[in-house]
């Protein structure tokens, strides 16, 4: 019997999501909540990340299931929303059993949006803890949402000529009532490619397009062409690490940390197929994996659509996206 879905992470069971931020600011977090424990894994591709927690992921280490997931604006600043879910957490009895006490294991990753808005307020502990009291199973919001608030992609030519994106989600059923489900807040360096057609959706754009045709013929700049440029080899000199990809993987399959892991490595690939260049020394990239354990399913369906919905949850955190601070969206309205 196929399940009903609403193409959202929190179709998965266990999961709930909740979103905090400052719209004048332009900054925010997003909270992943699996109170109950998932079992955990992380992968991290690209050269500038900002994380919290993700040793402890790894599958020789001793803690196999976290308890949440943060992820969050602001750069390094940003790091101290998850001291405000970990607090929410331990108020409700929920962590790693130490005996003294219970610690909450809530791995954190963050991206820069200091460049848009209001450079000097960013998500703290209160807002982590905010973002706690809105989770819910409901779909989470996309676009100019939590972690996505912020966010920008297409910076080559500086922020002038970048495009808004946020964060989207998107699930799907593999079988047997297995779902997997993705969150990705998309702050890429790059441009964002739909794989169907291979075309830029949002990116750089030229110098001299027609604000009023998104899209149109020359209005993108392509990353990869000024990249091979006189003017790409000066900029990339200069280039701030101001830039990342960061997300979710979620599955209520049952699998092994190590299995885990191999999830969120394979989902990188969705990330791969969307954004161009990835996995940059200018990027963060960086994919956290969670297993509720529920169903039984093999690991190889799971990443290979642990890739798919990623891919997904990036093109609709684009799409998603309205122009805010005199940076363009897809929707301009």
């Amino acid at each position: 019997m196929s399940l009903k879905l609403h193409n959202a992470i929190t179709d998965v069971p266990g999961i709930r999501v909740g979103h905090a931020q400052n719209e004048e600011a332009l900054t925010g977090c997003t909270v992943l909540l699996c109170e109950k424990g998932a079992v955990g894994g992380v992968d991290q591709r690209g050269g500038a990340p900002g994380t919290r927690e993700t040793d402890a992921m790894h599958p020789i280490h001793l803690v196999s299931q976290v308890h949440a997931i943060t992820l969050a604006g602001g750069s390094a600043f940003g790091l101290d929303a998850a001291s405000g879910v970990v607090r929410y957490l331990e108020e409700r009895g929920v962590g790693f059993d130490v005996r003294v006490a219970r610690v909450p294991i809530v791995p954190a990753a963050i991206l820069f949006d200091l460049g848009i808005g209001r450079a000097d307020v960013r998500p703290d502990a209160a807002m982590g803890y905010q973002a706690c009291l809105n989770a819910s199973t409901d779909p989470p919001a996309e676009g100019n949402w939590g972690a996505g608030c912020g966010a920008t992609v297409g910076k080559i030519l500086g922020m002038g000529q970048a495009m808004k994106s946020g964060i989207g989600t998107a699930s799907l059923e593999i079988g047997s009532q297995v779902i997997v489900g993705a969150l990705a807040a998309v702050n890429a360096f790059g441009d964002i490619i739909d794989p169907q057609n291979g075309q830029i959706i949002a990116g750089a754009r030229t110098l001299h397009e027609d604000p009023l045709q998104i899209g149109s013929a020359g209005y993108f700049a392509d990353t990869l062409q000024v990249m091979k440029s006189l003017v790409g080899r000066t900029i990339l000199g200069f280039a701030s690490r101001e830039h990342t990809v960061i997300g979710v993987v979620a599955t209520n399959a049952r699998l092994t940390k190590e299995q885990v892991n191999k999830v969120a490595q394979m989902a990188q690939g969705g990330l791969a197929r969307t954004v161009r260049p990835a996995h940059t020394m200018l990027d963060g990239d960086t994919i956290f994996a969670l297993a509720t354990g529920e169903r039984d399913a093999d690991v190889n369906i799971v990443g290979a659509f642990g890739a798919e919905v990623f891919a997904q949850a990036i093109l609709r955190a684009v799409r998603a996206a309205r122009s805010v601070a005199g940076v363009p969206a897809i929707h301009s309205d």
